[in-house]
């Protein structure tokens, strides 16, 4: 019993401070989502270069590949860009969000 008491308060201490959020990689924060003119990007296969080019379009803080018939959460981000795929690894659609 007297060891938990003397380690309790360190494992108190632990959990009271949560580290500063790590951005994602390649997350610009502040960043809007602009939808308009994504449409130019349907058809064409997913690579990290169309990646770059669509997130410099949107001008989104994020990107989110969609593999086809994937499932994923509905939270709304307004710096996302969420790229649907086909079965191909073509972008079937994008919108922000």
């Amino acid at each position: 019993m007297r060891k938990f008491i003397l380690v309790a308060p360190a494992l108190f201490t632990a959990c009271s401070t949560a580290p500063a959020a790590i951005p994602a990689h390649g997350e610009r924060p502040g960043h809007v989502c602009r939808s308009d003119g994504l449409g130019r990007f349907v058809g064409r296969t997913a690579t990290p270069e169309l990646g770059a080019e669509m997130l410099g379009a949107s001008e989104a803080g994020t990107i989110r590949w969609v593999p086809f018939g994937a499932m994923i959460t509905m939270d709304f981000s307004a710096s996302r860009l969420t790229v649907r795929l086909d079965q191909q690894g073509r972008v079937a659609s994008a919108s922000c969000g």
